[in-house]
Parts: structure tokens; C-alpha cells; sequence
């Protein structure tokens, strides 16, 4: 590998991973999360209004989604690669040096959530219809402090479009050691982020041009992104966790591609139960029609009702 035109023609690294705002210092990552929560909210806000659903409804939402979500990346982290947490007591919750798995996260988020929507008497299945692309966005974004931490790179290369990675970030990743002495790197994020994007507007053109049963497109981005981190295990070289030789995220992409796409099959063959998010409490019963003359109409006919009357009292004699 020619390394001085690897170099040449790379894309390089920032030379660090936040900023100070005056005695803070703010991790890009952390940053970037932020920016990726907003816009899936706003995101999923107006696709569940444009649904015919109560926007408010989506913040409470995400009041109880978006931590559950942080702690479920955080445990599933902690789970695959203990060896990667940093040693010290608050090592399990340093969300802010990174790791967060994403399956994780979303699994934990996906209960909470569907609990609250249920709770409002919506409909699960359209919710999850609508915040499925804006789920999408909020990864892509994220993958941008990925790039800033200098993390979730592949294996060597001197492409054109290649990262630059410091020796330092090198040994951080524990990658091999037979690669350490390599300064670019395929750009994992960057496939991802884009992929991100890609497969969030193809799950809006769906939505609007077929015919997408309730929780079809939730599937569809299980299944999509989960086939997307197949190929994404196989460039990347960061620390991992191994099953039979391979990277143990490899085998969860794989089931959960098959997961996704079953799920896909049986709600478009169910049809779904409902197509529209129920309002959260009945509506008032129609007033009933009266006739000119003051009595109850018939029953949907527009006319008077044909009802028979009690004969009039005889007068006295």
C-alpha cells in the first residue's frame, strides 16, 4: 500500500472531538445526538400529524423514548464489549466517549414508546410507520460524531475517499496490531450515513406511493439498515466481540434482516387492523334529527319517523 498517496488523497480526521464553551467542553458526539433527536422528532411530528394524529403526542413520546433509548444502546454495549468500556466506576454510563449499540437502543425505545402511544389510545402501528424514516435521519447524523471520536472505521485502504485515523484513535479502536502501522481507513460512517439517507427517502416514497400497512415501513427499516451493517461488518476492523470468527454484530444483522422482512410479509398480508391513528377519547354522538314537528326522524332515511302513535282518548260523553 503506497502510503504517501493514501495520505494525499484522504479525507482528514479533526484534530479533536469537541469544543470549549467557556469552562464546558462539548463532545461533538454528544452534540450530534442532540441534532439527531430534534430532527427525528420534528420529522415524525409532521408525518403523524399529516396521519391525522395529535402532534403533541410525539414530544410525550420522545420524553419517555429517547432515554430508554440511550440506556438500551448503553447496556447492549456493555453486553457485546465490556472489554471496551473504560476502566473506571462510571465506565458503564460514559455514553459521552461513545458506545451506544444501536439495536439496542432502538429495541428499549420501541417498547417504551409503543407503550405510551398505546396508553393515548393511537394507533402503534401508524406511529411506527411515521417515525421509521426519522429514525434513519437521527443515525445519519449521529455518524457525524462517530467521525469527529475518529471511530466505526473499516480496514485499510488508500482510496481517494479514505479517512484518516491518528495513531492514537488507532490503539483507542483496538484494532489489529498488524494494522496499526496503516494512517487511512475505509470511512464506514460515512457508508452508513449515507445509506442512512437513502433508505429514509425510499421509506417516505413508499409511504406515498404504496399501498404500506402499519408498521410495514417500521419493518422495512429494520430489515434495510440491518441488511446495510451485513456488508458493514465485513470492512469493519474496530474492537469487537467474535462469534466463530466473526464480528458477533454480523450474526444480529443477519437475524434481524430475516426478522424484518417476515415481519413486512405478515402485516401487508393482515392488511392491518387500521389505517389511521384513533382519536385518544370517543367523539360526541350526532344530535339526533328531529322533524318539523318537534319528534325523533327515522333511523339514516332523512324522513319522518313512521312510528305508530297510541290511538287519541276518547272525550267524555
Amino acid at each position: 500500500m503506497a502510503s504517501l498517496p493514501a495520505a494525499l488523497a484522504s479525507i482528514p480526521s479533526p484534530p479533536t472531538n469537541g469544543i470549549h464553551v467557556g469552562p464546558l467542553f462539548i463532545h461533538v458526539y454528544g452534540l450530534m445526538y442532540v441534532v439527531g433527536i430534534g430532527l427525528a422528532i420534528y420529522i415524525t411530528g409532521r408525518r403523524w400529524a399529516a396521519a391525522g394524529g395529535d402532534r403533541s403526542l410525539v414530544s410525550d413520546v420522545a420524553l419517555w423514548a429517547v432515554p430508554a433509548g440511550i440506556v438500551g444502546g448503553r447496556i447492549y454495549f456493555d453486553l457485546t464489549t465490556p472489554f471496551d468500556m473504560p476502566h473506571h466506576w462510571w465506565g458503564p454510563f460514559a455514553v459521552w466517549d461513545g458506545g451506544l449499540g444501536i439495536w439496542g437502543g432502538i429495541a428499549l425505545a420501541t417498547i417504551v414508546g409503543a407503550w405510551r402511544v398505546r396508553r393515548a389510545g393511537a394507533s402503534v402501528g401508524v406511529f411506527m410507520n411515521a417515525v421509521a424514516p426519522a429514525l434513519l435521519v437521527a443515525q445519519a447524523v449521529g455518524r457525524i460524531g462517530n467521525y469527529f471520536n475518529q471511530e466505526l472505521f473499516g480496514k485499510p485502504s488508500n482510496l481517494p475517499w479514505a479517512v484518516q485515523i491518528s495513531y492514537a484513535a488507532r490503539v483507542n479502536s483496538g484494532i489489529p496490531a498488524a494494522e496499526l502501522k496503516y494512517s487511512t481507513f475505509q470511512p464506514s460512517f460515512l457508508y452508513e450515513m449515507i445509506f442512512d439517507l437513502a433508505l429514509a427517502a425510499a421509506l417516505v416514497w413508499l409511504g406515498h406511493h404504496r399501498k404500506i400497512q402499519p408498521q410495514g415501513l417500521f419493518a422495512l427499516y429494520v430489515a434495510g439498515y440491518s441488511g446495510y451493517r451485513i456488508f458493514e461488518e465485513t470492512i469493519r476492523v474496530d474492537s469487537s466481540a467474535h462469534f466463530l470468527g466473526l464480528r458477533l454484530n454480523f450474526f444480529v444483522a443477519i437475524a434481524l434482516t430475516a426478522a424484518g422482512l417476515v415481519w413486512f410479509v405478515i402485516v401487508q398480508r393482515r392488511g392491518g387492523a387500521q389505517h389511521g391513528p384513533p382519536p385518544a377519547s370517543a367523539p360526541p354522538a350526532p344530535a339526533a334529527r328531529t322533524t318539523e314537528a318537534g319528534g325523533p326522524a327515522g333511523p339514516g332515511t332523512g324522513q319522518p319517523s313512521t312510528a305508530r302513535r297510541p290511538p287519541p282518548t276518547p272525550a267524555a260523553g
